[in-house]
This record gives structure tokens, sequence and C-alpha cells, in this order.
């Protein structure tokens, strides 16, 4: 499966975290999930569909 990635920014339910600023970041929803892709971090984070408070999507990358 290929994952759309878009720019964006995430923000978290109070209680939730990630590594890393989620002001400036790549995500990809696939299912109940997120995938986060933080700037300096070197892996993909994960977070289901609860934790997320709200997504702004700046637009799909080129």
């Amino acid at each position: 499966m290929n994952r759309e990635w878009r720019t964006g920014s995430v923000e978290l339910v109070d209680g939730y975290s990630l590594e890393g600023d989620l002001s400036d970041v790549l995500f990809a929803i696939e299912g109940g999930f997120v995938n986060i892709r933080v700037p300096g971090v070197d892996h993909t984070q994960i977070v289901s569909a609860p934790a997320v408070r709200a997504i702004t999507c700046r637009s799909s990358p080129a």
C-alpha cells in the first residue's frame, strides 16, 4: 500500500505526546492511524485516531 503523504500540523489530545515539534510535519492517514514524519526525527511515529485533536493540512507533496 502506498501512503499519501501530506504536509501540515498535528495536535494531540491532552495526555498524548510524540517526539519533536508537530507544527510542520508530513502525515499519512491509514485506517484508524496517523503516520507522522517529524523533521529531525529519524523514524515515523504512529498514533491512533482517538489521540488526535486536530490535523491541519497545508498541501499534498508534489
